[in-house]
């Protein structure tokens, strides 16, 4: 039975991080500067690079959210996706641990928001179940329906062992 569900297991995990990453950079992209007010009320980074994240960072977000839905280059984005994570999971307990009450600017926003570290366990929860979803398709980024599949086929081999796997 699990063999049959581990193929599925790839593509569910893409959709639904990469959803998440379309979601999130899309709905930050309108607003710039409410972007930059988020990356900035962290206190976490040199003034001087601020407006760069804040912008920089929707795009980034859209594009590994596509590329994961798609499943192009699925290792390489969940890498990334990892990397993501991990930074907002320390973001976000950074901002808890010293107090500060600011929106993550997770899906927009961004600032001081009275009552925010309520939040802060959700979030980070949140965050750690997306970053393993991602772990997961670092350590098997092989899944259905993905472009991968058509621009690296799998060896003969491979092919073989996972038809073996399915039918067992």
């Amino acid at each position: 039975m699990l063999g049959r569900l581990l193929p599925w297991v790839g593509i569910v995990l893409r959709l639904v991080v990469g959803g998440v990453w379309i979601v999130a950079g899309a709905l930050k992209l309108p607003d710039p500067a409410a972007s930059v007010r988020a990356v900035r009320a962290y206190e976490l980074l040199p003034e001087a690079v601020v407006p760069a994240v804040g912008h920089l960072l929707p795009v980034v977000e859209v594009v590994v959210g596509a590329c994961l839905v798609a499943g192009v280059l699925v290792r390489a984005n969940a890498v990334v996706s990892v990397l993501l994570f991990a930074a907002f999971v320390v973001g976000i307990a950074s901002a808890w641990a010293r107090g500060l009450q600011i929106d993550c600017g997770c899906f927009g926003g961004g600032g001081f928001e009275a009552g925010a570290a309520e939040e802060y366990p959700f979030e980070i929860a949140r965050d750690v179940a997306l970053l393993l979803a991602s772990a997961y398709l670092v350590w098997r980024p092989r899944s259905r329906w993905a472009v991968d599949a058509w621009l690296f086929p799998a060896p003969r081999a491979a092919v073989a062992d996972e038809k073996e796997t399915m039918e067992s």
